[in-house]
């Protein structure tokens, strides 16, 4: 073989890897691996973007915070690529993005498919800078937080006096004092101990939650609007990805990711959450738990009781300068729900 021929299939050899490279995201996040974030929405999305790479793009799951910390530290996990992608809350870093609080304010979440839609409509027009950090892929919400309880049913605003719940954010915290109860902070890991062991009397969640966290174990009591009203708090969720991890994937690989995230995404999210809340509602009742919807009256009364909430926030994100009323306005009317 002469000198010419070892240098071509030198060229091929080089030109190889950058043609066929292979990537495999590390993917973080807070629940068990049976948990309907991974099983329906995050591995079917892992499983079209390795059909369209050819191969090329696969995925490694690390549920349960099993790259060590805690679901506070998912943001920085992402951001110094411990982990390429997480699925988290942003409001378990309190503080750190304060635009996208808006979505968890009282009554401004329905259900998950039509507020994530417009969670993601918020996040183009007023929230992008506070996420340059990162690749974003998706916002979603639980579709609302619904009052779980073991011992006795909450009905409207005074069956929450005193009453000691698991919060999973900031906004949710402050959302159950002015009802009248005690928030209690803690990972969703530690819920269905907590209550049964009588630290809590229940958690604040979503429908999403009871199955992966056991809590249809630990509580026979629920409690929320009725269909299609505002819920009195939730958590916006997102799946955020390393930034330099995505800058160096090849262009076709960026487009593959591209084009199975953003709304795409989204409304994933949203159908899952929102078919897993009535499931789960079919399956509490026929374990025999009970279900309360609570009336317009009881609604109402708790609105009053927490428009100091929103009152709180919009002057706390002035104070960062950020324009409280407009952020909120903005997010009233792209949710469809009540103005003050």
């Amino acid at each position: 073989m002469n000198l010419r021929n070892w240098s071509l299939i030198g060229a091929c050899a080089l030109a190889l890897p950058a043609a066929a490279q292979e990537v495999t995201f590390k993917i973080a996040h807070f629940l068990p691996s049976v948990a309907p974030a991974q099983q329906r929405v995050l591995q079917p999305w892992c499983d079209e973007m390795k059909a369209a790479s050819k191969g090329r793009i696969a995925c490694q799951f690390y549920p349960a915070m099993q790259l060590g910390g805690t679901p506070a530290q998912l943001v920085e996990q992402v951001k110094t690529g411990v982990a390429d992608v997480v699925w988290t809350a942003p409001g378990y870093s309190t503080g750190r993005f304060p635009a996208i609080e808006a979505f968890e304010l009282p009554f401004m979440v329905t259900d998950a498919t039509n507020s994530g839609k417009a969670l993601w409509k918020f996040y183009e027009q007023h929230a992008q800078a506070e996420f340059a950090a990162y690749k974003v892929l998706a916002f979603h919400t639980d579709g609302g937080q619904v009052v779980h309880t073991d011992k006795k049913p909450v009905t409207g605003l005074t069956g929450l006096f005193g009453v000691k719940l698991r919060t999973s954010t900031r906004l949710g915290a402050k959302t159950l004092v002015a009802l009248g109860g005690a928030p209690v902070a803690m990972p969703p890991a530690q819920v269905t101990e907590a209550i049964s062991k009588g630290v809590v009397d229940g958690a604040l969640g979503s429908w999403e939650l009871v199955y992966p966290t056991k809590l249809s174990e630990v509580t026979h009591f629920h409690a929320a609007p009725a269909a299609g009203g505002a819920h009195p708090t939730a958590t916006v969720l997102m799946v955020l990805m390393n930034k330099q991890k995505y800058d160096g994937l090849p262009a076709d690989l960026k487009a593959i990711v591209d084009k199975t995230t953003g709304p795409v995404l989204v409304a994933k999210f949203g159908a899952v959450f929102d078919d897993v809340a009535t499931d789960t509602r079919k399956r509490l009742t026929v374990q025999g738990n009970k279900i309360t919807t609570f009336s317009p009256t009881e609604v109402a009364a708790m609105m009053r009781a927490t428009a100091s909430v929103e009152d709180e926030w919009v002057k706390q994100v002035g104070d960062r300068g950020l324009d409280g009323k407009k952020l909120l306005a903005a997010a009233r009317e792209l949710t469809g729900t009540r103005a003050k």
